[in-house]
């Protein structure tokens, strides 16, 4: 079977980037809740000229142009088209994106959702016109106007793609197959010691999902609005599962290579990482959306507050969420496209979008995208008791320590 992803050795090098450490600590500025008003920052009513270039915040494997591979490469042909050069700064955490982004330095960044708020709350980003992005208009409908990339109904950015943090487990060394997230957070699991899970502190959200669905007493309507006290209880369960872990994971070759070796038997993992295991073929694994669901990601190219090239910004925009960029870029990632008509436009592997659910909405309504923290919480109470990112931060750093 071709593998519909990264070749190991480059999306090593992205997993390692992907995720911020355990001990991170999030960048100077505020958020800002759907409730909330951000600064005012205007928004581009039309394009001039292309400016001749456009600096770029991003996560490794999005701005590719050749350096690992010369069949991979959407940046010269985004050149040649517009007349923007384009000048990437590979970032290594949502904290180290929204710090470059303050410098005034970068025109537009493809930011998850622990970053998104934070960037509209500081100012530090626009709202998009998308109007002046025609491809916006086949992005799937379910991702646009979002509570992590949009406020007061207002597009901060447009969507780039999605993925979904799942179970993964050993067949041959579970049974029966699991159904539910309590599978890792059982206390007397019978897989202690074999156990994994991801390695950052928006994995509190998992936690949170779990009692969310699980326990209706808790309180929680939303995974990513958690008072102190409801952060208290998923702190409580993450501290019951770390003595039943082999480790935590951030980066992909940790993962795939501790599941190959059997040392991992279940745990989170996303749909790369599995495909990639059974590629490999050492053991028979299989990964599954419980059935409370899974936290997820959708990120967000969005223009800077105050872009010195926002015609070229636009351009990218407009450009790298093309259908058949798209799909070069989910397919290369290892993540399913935003763009509707991207699916038609795979090349490599025909079952692709079967694969990373693509175009299954009734798939991606249990999946509930990572979002940033607040004060002002987000699960549309309208209260302002809720837990922000630096909360979380310290309450993960508590569990690790």
């Amino acid at each position: 079977m071709r593998r519909a992803f990264r070749p190991l050795a480059a999306l090593a090098a992205t997993a390692a980037l992907l995720f911020p450490a355990a001990c991170s600590h999030p960048a100077d500025g505020g958020t800002a809740a759907a409730g909330a008003s951000p600064p005012p920052v205007p928004t581009q009513r039309s394009l001039g000229p292309n400016e001749g270039s456009v600096n770029i915040v991003a996560w490794a494997g999005y701005v590719e142009y050749g350096q690992d591979s010369r069949s991979v490469d959407w940046v010269t042909p985004f050149t040649r088209q517009t007349g923007c050069k384009v000048n990437v700064k590979v970032a290594g955490t949502s904290d180290e994106m929204v710090a470059l982004m303050k410098t005034g330095q970068y025109d537009t960044v493809s930011a998850s959702g622990d970053a998104t708020l934070r960037l509209i709350a500081g100012g530090d980003v626009a709202p998009v016109n998308t109007d002046l992005v025609p491809n916006y208009a086949a992005v799937y409908p379910s991702l646009k106007l979002q509570p992590w990339n949009s406020v007061h109904g207002v597009p901060y950015g447009i969507p780039h793609g999605r993925g979904a943090n799942l179970l993964m487990y050993n067949e041959a060394k579970v049974s029966p197959a699991p159904t539910s997230w309590g599978a890792v957070f059982d206390p007397h699991t019978p897989y202690a010691g074999h156990l994994t899970a991801y390695d950052n502190p928006i994995y509190l959200a998992d936690a949170a999902l779990y009692l969310m669905k699980t326990q209706p007493s808790s309180g929680i309507r939303d995974p990513y609005a958690l008072t102190p006290a409801q952060l208290a209880q998923a702190v409580a369960l993450l501290k019951g599962q770390k003595k039943n872990l082999s480790s935590y994971w951030s980066d992909y070759t940790k993962a795939q290579s501790s599941f190959d070796s059997g040392d991992y038997w279940l745990g989170t993992t996303w749909e790369v990482i599995q495909q990639a295991v059974a590629a490999d073929g050492k053991v028979r694994t299989a990964a599954v959306l419980p059935a409370e669901g899974a936290t997820g990601w959708s990120d967000t190219w969005m223009v800077a507050a105050h872009a010195q090239h926002p015609d070229c910004a636009y351009a990218w925009l407009n450009y790298i969420v093309s259908p058949t960029v798209n799909a070069q870029v989910a397919e290369y990632f290892g993540e399913a496209p935003a763009n509707s008509h991207a699916c038609s436009a795979i090349k490599d592997n025909p079952d692709f979008c079967a694969q990373y659910h693509a175009t299954d909405e009734s798939w991606w309504q249990n999946v509930h995208y990572w979002n940033t923290p607040t004060k002002q919480c987000l699960d549309g109470s309208g209260r302002d008791d809720c837990t922000d990112y630096a909360q979380w931060v310290s309450a993960w750093n508590g569990i690790k320590s």
